[in-house]
């Protein structure tokens, strides 16, 4: 910080580790319940990134790799799974034909609805956790 020191005092370490304990929680339970519908937590990330892509239901390599802060080589056979698994499918862009635009297919839809869904209970009750955890305070010392 800019000329002044922050001490980080004992209730901030309890709410960050209270936070990072219940965002564990939360994405053990993502791991366990996409696997048990037969996706990788990846996949679902990918499928819900496509179906909540800001302004459109579509989206780019390059758009993905960021949203999913991978390498676009990554997204590229993540994308190129997804499409075995008939999730998704690549179309030459309309606007730019260099680019491809990758759209969640209807057994994607559904996936990706069925699983949001069976998310929704386990992100209400961490989001009301959260809320309780407390603001992050820090005492500035000159």
């Amino acid at each position: 910080m800019h000329g002044s020191r922050t001490t980080v005092v004992k209730q901030d370490f309890e709410a960050l580790a209270e936070f990072r304990y219940r965002l564990r929680q939360f994405l053990r339970f993502s791991e366990e319940v996409t696997l048990r519908h037969g996706v990788t937590p990846l996949q679902y990330q990918l499928l819900l990134q496509l179906k909540g892509y800001p302004g459109r239901s579509h989206a780019s390599i390059a758009e993905l790799a960021e949203r999913l802060q991978s390498k676009h080589h990554g997204v590229v056979a993540l994308v190129t799974r997804c499409e075995e698994l008939g999730l998704v499918r690549r179309k030459p862009s309309e606007q730019d034909l260099r680019q491809v635009e990758v759209h969640l297919t209807a057994a994607g839809e559904r996936s990706v609805a069925n699983l949001a869904r069976l998310h929704g209970d386990e992100l209400r009750q961490l989001a009301a956790l959260l809320r309780g955890i407390g603001d992050f305070q820090t005492n500035a010392e000159a």
